[in-house]
């Protein structure tokens, strides 16, 4: 008689060895887990970053860490709340954010989006969504954007991660707005005119 061989486990293939894991996969688990933890607490906050953008729907394959705004004032309450959770937390050498890790993925809760403090006011215009099946307060699009562009400098001006969440996130997106605010700033508004070449959005003479 012949015996059957036993099924492979998740994660691998028969004969093989064990499949990587799913990144983007175990970014959003690790999201969907912390975001968990703070709306049990009551604490506010909302999604930030590349996940955030992922969630308002840009297609994306997840990297890197997920950004959750906080209010500074609550930073030891929710040390608290992810530490009574199981999640490590830690100081970082900046003192605009607290780190922590969740299913060895890196989270990042932030006081500051580009050098801009977590007001409340922005907290009020997160929009709660799902992602991945878990809703929780996500950034509003021009807010996404607003912090995109703020994080530009001479040091750091990767307009190619940025060009998808324009083009994605265009038609939800207070551009008039966003070129108010970084009126001056050189490379804010150089971005903003390579959208205008690329006709992502419209020239600003031609805006009612």
């Amino acid at each position: 008689m012949r015996i059957a061989e036993p099924a492979p486990v998740p994660g691998e293939v028969a004969g093989g060895p064990p499949l990587p894991p799913d990144r983007t996969q175990a970014i959003l688990e690790a999201t969907k887990q912390v975001a968990g933890l703070l709306k049990s607490g009551g604490h506010r906050f909302a999604l930030a970053g590349s996940v955030a953008a992922y969630a308002h729907g840009v297609p994306a394959s997840l990297q890197h860490d997920t950004d959750f705004a906080v209010l500074r004032e609550d930073e030891d309450a929710v040390t608290r709340e992810l530490e009574q959770g199981g999640i490590k937390v830690r100081r970082a050498p900046e003192d605009w954010l607290i780190k922590a890790t969740c299913g060895g993925e890196e989270i990042d809760l932030i006081f500051e989006l580009a050098r801009h403090p977590v007001t409340e006011d922005l907290l009020d215009r997160a929009l709660v969504i799902p992602v991945d099946s878990v809703h929780m307060p996500v950034l509003a699009p021009t807010d996404l954007m607003g912090s995109q562009l703020a994080a530009f400098s001479e040091h750091h001006c990767d307009f190619g991660a940025v060009l998808p969440i324009a083009r994605a996130l265009r038609e939800k997106i207070d551009w008039e707005a966003l070129r108010r605010d970084n009126e001056g700033a050189p490379m804010p508004e150089a971005f903003l005119f390579l959208l205008e070449r690329l006709h992502v959005i419209e020239p600003r003479e031609e805006l009612p």
